[in-house]
């Protein structure tokens, strides 16, 4: 049976939309985390320019069919970041904003992390840091074998890049050549209580994802326009799976949590909140 299909058309210069959607997510997600006194904040915010950059200027889906076969798949596998997930998939229309007032609630749909059982557009079950890369992988080869048409983003922590499961993926891809492949790493150089490089040296990230046979960009994660030209670039033209190596700032847009590790799952106070939202303008 065919269906017909709405796929999301992006403007010719989305940054002006890209800018308003992170910003409400910012806002959004924060709300969320001090209604629920759950959550991590300081995760969220590194990464919502990168997901609000796919969301609204990148990818290609359908929030009417979630499951359309020539969707590109996001697999945010930093799955504790949902206050930045969950915004993005209700901003794109997978689901109302009333759904993100139940967040962390018992039986609530959105769950501290994310279930492709109970939303619609989660493309697969994440939270155990290490298994989101593996997975895209497998979709990656999928797509490759079948020659289909769809792309598949995979997000992961810079912290999360200690697990081995990545490596092994990255050797795969780079072997396979997988062109149809990206990695997102929010590189905000913090995880739970620690520095990532007092912890497990990462550097030089850049030159390990080379030798693994990657194509790397490096770039500033909070800009938009250097987002938009890296994550949108024409597949046709790889031949290598590409790393985005977004350099990032933890609680990036709130003076208090920003690049302070505490915050990675910190909730805030009715005075600290008061002060996030004067300052997320």
């Amino acid at each position: 049976m065919s269906h017909i299909t709405r796929p999301v058309s992006h403007p010719a210069n989305p940054l002006d939309l890209i800018r308003e959607k992170a910003l409400w997510m910012r806002r959004r997600a924060f709300r969320m985390v001090y209604e629920a006194q759950l959550g991590h904040p300081g995760g969220d915010f590194s990464a919502i320019d990168a997901i609000a950059t796919l969301y609204f200027g990148v990818l290609r889906f359908d929030p009417q069919q979630p499951d359309w076969p020539e969707r590109d798949r996001f697999i945010m596998s930093k799955g504790h970041a949902t206050g930045a997930l969950y915004t993005a998939l209700c901003a794109a229309g997978y689901y109302p904003e009333d759904w993100l007032e139940t967040y962390m609630q018992p039986l609530s749909r959105l769950n501290g992390h994310p279930n492709r059982n109970y939303l619609p557009g989660v493309e697969t079950n994440t939270g155990p840091l290490g298994h989101g890369l593996p997975v895209g992988l497998g979709i990656a080869v999928a797509g490759q074998i079948s020659g289909a048409s769809y792309r598949t983003y995979v997000l992961t922590g810079d912290g999360e890049l200690q697990e081995g499961s990545n490596w092994e993926a990255a050797a795969v891809a780079g072997h396979r050549k997988l062109a149809n492949l990206t990695l997102i790493v929010d590189r905000n150089r913090l995880q739970q209580g620690a520095r990532t490089e007092d912890t497990v040296t990462m550097d030089p990230l850049d030159e390990r994802f080379r030798a693994f046979g990657w194509e790397v960009a490096v770039i500033d994660g909070h800009d938009h326009a250097a987002l938009l030209k890296a994550l949108g670039s024409p597949v046709a033209q790889r031949q290598k799976p590409l790393c985005v190596i977004a350099n990032t700032v933890k609680g990036k847009g709130v003076s208090f949590m920003e690049n302070v590790a505490a915050w990675h799952h910190g909730v805030p106070n009715a005075e600290q909140f008061e002060i996030a939202m004067k300052e997320l303008v």
